[in-house]
């Protein structure tokens, strides 16, 4: 059976990137079960399934709620160039931190590593700075948590036995819709961060701020959690 999403006129269908980009056209205009994605595609169950997930861990493609694939936020990321969420967040960034007096961040996820793609320094004091373009672990720190928050749980699996937090950390995230966490990156630094979504739900993100334990607090007051909140929504909002 030819799978009617691969290339006309491709003399190797068979080829991994003809195999990738047919699932990608599968679940375009609907998501899939992995049934379905056999259907569509005319791949082996264990092919479809493996190039998924290869593709689900790139964000790629994502699991939804009900267990289907659908369209991920890296697609609109590539279609949009991470430089324009990068333009979004920076407008609000420097909103955050004034409100906050604190060095603030936003950062998308790249595999397992996290990309900061906008920055708002605090201009003066001591400070927690994250240059444009640092790379960090996906294993911690506050945005660490609000990226996989909302992730397909065999994939957050992987990355736990590294992490310096745990699968219960994820779950309080998901409850109250923000993370924080003190000295997992760093010692002496604590951050705070609230993930950004689409209209689908997908993580587009994440908007942190960052400073020394002692000046932001083992707990965040409400003041705090709320100017961090309010930053996410408006960037969800601007992304739209």
């Amino acid at each position: 059976m030819r799978c009617k999403y691969c290339c006309v006129g491709q003399p190797n269908p068979v080829a991994v990137l003809d195999k990738a980009v047919a699932i990608l056209r599968a679940v375009a205009d609907e998501p899939a079960t992995l049934a379905e994605l056999v259907s569509r595609t005319g791949l082996p169950r264990a092919t479809a399934h493996r190039l998924a997930v290869a593709l689900e861990g790139h964000r790629l493609i994502r699991r939804t709620d009900t267990g289907t694939w659908a369209p991920g936020p890296a697609l609109a990321e590539l279609g949009r160039g991470s430089a324009d969420l990068g333009d979004i967040a920076g407008r609000h960034l420097t909103t955050l931190r004034d409100a906050t007096g604190e060095s603030a961040q936003f950062y998308v996820r790249d595999g397992a590593s996290r990309v900061c793609v906008a920055a708002a320094e605090r201009t003066s004091g001591l400070r927690d700075t994250v240059p444009v373009g640092a790379r960090l672990p996906m294993t911690a720190g506050s945005a660490a948590h609000a990226l996989l928050a909302f992730t397909p749980a065999d994939e957050v699996t992987r990355l736990l036995p590294s992490a310096s937090f745990t699968a219960r950390t994820l779950l309080d995230v998901r409850r109250r819709g923000w993370a924080h966490s003190i000295a997992e990156r760093e010692p002496g630094v604590a951050s705070l961060s609230a993930p950004v979504r689409d209209g689908s739900g997908a993580v587009l993100g994440a908007v942190s701020i960052s400073g020394p334990v002692e000046r932001l607090g083992r707990r965040p007051g409400p003041e705090v959690v709320g100017a961090v909140l309010d930053a996410a929504a408006a960037i969800a909002r601007a992304a739209r």
